[in-house]
């Protein structure tokens, strides 16, 4: 256990670029690799300025392309070093092939991600497309609603990686949180590095008294009980998560959970959602509150591993919910985070709320209270018996001609 010593920080401005390449400089990790892209460039190089003015002993990996710079950071991470990286959108589609390498591996690397859309058309805005499509690559996933969380989970992520022994990356929405400055707390370097601790691997590679084969081609004799195993090792992660938090929690102050309830535990209608709208719809839960109406929100924090079991338990009294992606899967059905809402509904058995599909903010594109609001007022209706729930994705402030 460890002792309760809440650690009281300093006030800074600072956008969320900023404050995750300031984790990442208390955390002074091994080895850095990277290659800039938009709009996450700027953590990676106030980083690498840090390494050139001497402030951390990092060795900072400077190549020619994304999937290098996954490479690099898994050779790296294999050799025994703490390891870390960063990029968005086309970057983390050029890492594609290698991030299944690094999570199948179970290497405890960690990844600062600016959400951004994908090309084509060519964008260079903010939604979660990227991070949607690499859902089941094995790697966790954690979620920020602005800057002071993207530094908080920068803090965790380190330890939840290095004792689930799985990759984990820590997401902001690009331009709305990474290039926007708010007032951030941050704490003392030295007990950030105490939290995180110093890392000791069990096994490395260039521990020459203990040799062992890793990445071996593995066939159909044992390659689905590799595989077993990691899917387990994302499962048992919630757990992990959830102790990192705690820990957390008692040394500075604030409380993490995999997900956050707003005003949530007595709703009757509700909006699920990650990231940064999470913000604009509290300010709309509360004006609803105001007027007698019961509304709620509930806040992924950990998209992978999924809290199934949790959200049909705490979602079983809703009446009517609105599940809101900022990524399409354009598969003529369900956008992935309702597909797995609803899913984990039916599983538990759960017969209400009665849930509908919204897309919205795709490239950056504006979602503001008044569209929240249009939700939830569709949800009331819904929730009343006076109109019935679509059975198809509805799209918020598009162009439909």
């Amino acid at each position: 256990m460890m002792k309760t010593v809440y650690s009281e920080g300093k006030l800074v401005a600072k956008t969320g670029n900023e404050v995750m390449a300031e984790a990442m400089r208390q955390i002074e990790p091994d080895v850095v690799a990277a290659y800039p892209i938009t709009p996450a460039t700027e953590i990676v190089q106030i980083f690498s300025q840090f390494v050139a003015d001497g402030i951390v002993k990092s060795e900072y990996i400077a190549v020619e392309s994304e999937h290098s710079a996954m490479s690099a950071t898994i050779a790296a991470s294999a050799a025994g070093a703490r390891a870390m990286t960063g990029t968005s959108s086309q970057g983390l589609c050029l890492m594609w092939e290698m991030l299944y390498i690094a999570s199948g591996l179970r290497l405890p690397i960690v990844m600062a991600e600016v959400n951004r859309a994908i090309s084509a058309p060519l964008n260079i805005h903010g939604d979660q497309s990227d991070t949607m499509g690499a859902r089941d690559s094995g790697w966790i996933q954690i979620y920020s609603e602005n800057s002071q969380e993207a530094y908080d989970n920068m803090i965790q992520a380190i330890r939840i990686a290095e004792k689930a022994n799985l990759p984990t990356l820590v997401t902001t929405d690009g331009f709305i949180i990474s290039h926007c400055m708010e007032v951030v707390e941050t704490y003392p370097d030295a007990d950030v590095k105490a939290f995180v601790g110093e890392y000791k691997p069990a096994r490395y590679l260039l521990d020459t008294k203990k040799p062992y084969t890793l990445g071996s081609i593995d066939l159909q004799d044992y390659y689905f009980e590799h595989r077993f195993q990691l899917a387990q090792a994302m499962r048992d992660s919630s757990n992990i998560i959830l102790e990192v938090a705690n820990d957390f929690e008692k040394i500075f102050g604030r409380k993490y959970d995999l997900y956050e309830k707003f005003m949530f535990d007595d709703a009757e209608i509700a909006i699920i959602v990650i990231g940064s709208t999470a913000g604009t719809a509290k300010v709309v839960v509360q004006e609803l509150r105001e007027k007698g109406i019961k509304a709620g929100l509930l806040k992924i924090r950990v998209y992978r591993p999924f809290p199934a079991e949790q959200i049909a338990k705490d979602s079983a009294h809703i009446k009517a919910i609105a599940v809101m992606d900022r990524a399409d899967s354009c598969s003529g059905a369900y956008a992935p985070l309702y597909s797995d809402v609803v899913a984990s509904l039916y599983t538990a058995g759960v017969v209400s709320p009665k849930a509908v599909n919204y897309v919205y903010g795709l490239g950056g594109r504006e979602i503001n209270t008044e569209h929240i609001a249009s939700v939830y007022n569709t949800l009331g209706k819904i929730a009343s018996g006076a109109q019935k729930p679509s059975n198809q994705i509805e799209y918020i402030n598009v162009r439909k001609k």
